[in-house]
């Protein structure tokens, strides 16, 4: 079985991780309402998508 010949420092090892971070959410103002909601869902406050209501509050 392979095994590294040398220690990764911390440096290289922090180098690899920097692409490895959370994302924010893809947010859109909802037509309706005008509050925030994620995008292609949904909105949590007036139940609307795509100018229909869906949920009836």
């Amino acid at each position: 079985m392979a095994v590294p010949f040398r220690k990764v420092s911390k440096t290289r090892k922090r180098k690899r991780r920097t692409h490895f971070k959370l994302s924010i959410p893809g947010m859109v103002e909802c037509p309706q309402c005008h509050e925030m909601k994620l995008s292609h869902r949904v909105c949590k406050s007036c139940g609307y998508y795509k100018d229909r209501e869906v949920v009836s509050k």
